[in-house]
């Protein structure tokens, strides 16, 4: 783990981000690196298509969590 200095503006982003998701603030800031990681690697995948790979590979099936 590492310290990393973001703008005062994005933190408060991320802060405001991570209650509307029920995450932490640390949670939040690591999804938005990771999806934009992501993005940066897969530049013609929508978002939508990028978190429907996040799920196939970690095994979970949409179709069950929408019935739920």
């Amino acid at each position: 783990m590492g310290i990393v200095k973001i703008d005062d503006g994005l933190h408060e982003d991320v802060r405001r981000a991570s209650a509307v998701m029920c995450r932490s603030i640390n949670a939040q800031a690591e999804f938005w690196m990771k999806i934009g990681r992501l993005a940066e690697a897969h530049p013609t995948l929508s978002f939508n298509d990028i978190v429907k790979r996040q799920y196939a590979l970690a095994e979970v099936r949409l179709d069950d969590a929408a019935a739920a």
